[in-house]
C-alpha cells in the first residue's frame, strides 16, 4: 500500500462523511421540493450528487493506491426543516464541518509524511473553500429576500444557469 494506513482509516471515515452529505442534501432537496421551490430543490439535488462524487474520488484514490474503501452505513438524516433559512444554515455548518474533517486528514498526511494523500487532499481543500462560499452567499440571499422566496428562486436559477454556461465553455 502507498499511503499511511492511518490515513486510509481516516479516509475510510470521510467516505461515510460524504456519503452522508449526500444523502442529506436529498433531504434538503426535498424539503424544498415539498415547499413548490423547485430551483432550490434542483440546487441541493446537485449538490448531492456533488458530494457522491466527492465520495467515490475518495474510494478509486483508496483503490488506486492500493488500499481497501470500506463503504459505511450512514447515520440518521434530519429530515425536518422550519424554513428555508433552517434548511441552507444546516447545510452551511455541514459544509463547515466537511471543511475541518479535510483539514484534519490534510494534516494527519502531512504528519504521516503521506506526500500522496496530502496532494489528493488539496482538491478537496479548494473545494471546501467553494462550498462554504456557496452556501454562506446562499442562505444571505435567503436572509435578504425575507418571505420573498420566489425573489430567492429566481437567483439560484440564474446561478445555476451561470454555471452550466461556465461548464460548458471549459
Amino acid at each position: 500500500m502507498m499511503i499511511s494506513p492511518k490515513v486510509v482509516d481516516a479516509i475510510n471515515d470521510q467516505i461515510r462523511n460524504e456519503f452522508t452529505a449526500s444523502a442529506q442534501y436529498i433531504a434538503i432537496a426535498v424539503y424544498f421540493d415539498e415547499e413548490s421551490l423547485p430551483d432550490l430543490a434542483q440546487f441541493f439535488y446537485a449538490q448531492a450528487e456533488e458530494e457522491r462524487f466527492h465520495a467515490m474520488k475518495f474510494v478509486r484514490f483508496l483503490l488506486d493506491t492500493g488500499a481497501k474503501p470500506i463503504i459505511p452505513d450512514q447515520p440518521m438524516l434530519r429530515n425536518e426543516f422550519e424554513s428555508a433559512a433552517d434548511a441552507v444554515s444546516f447545510a452551511l455548518d455541514q459544509e463547515k464541518t466537511v471543511t475541518t474533517q479535510i483539514n484534519n486528514i490534510v494534516s494527519l498526511a502531512i504528519a504521516e509524511n503521506d506526500h500522496a494523500s496530502n496532494q489528493f487532499l488539496q482538491w478537496y481543500v479548494d473545494e471546501q473553500v467553494e462550498e462554504v462560499d456557496s452556501m454562506t452567499t446562499l442562505l444571505q440571499t435567503i436572509k435578504h429576500a425575507g418571505p420573498y422566496l420566489l425573489l430567492v428562486e429566481d437567483y439560484v436559477r440564474r446561478q445555476m444557469a451561470a454555471t452550466a454556461a461556465a461548464g460548458a465553455g471549459a
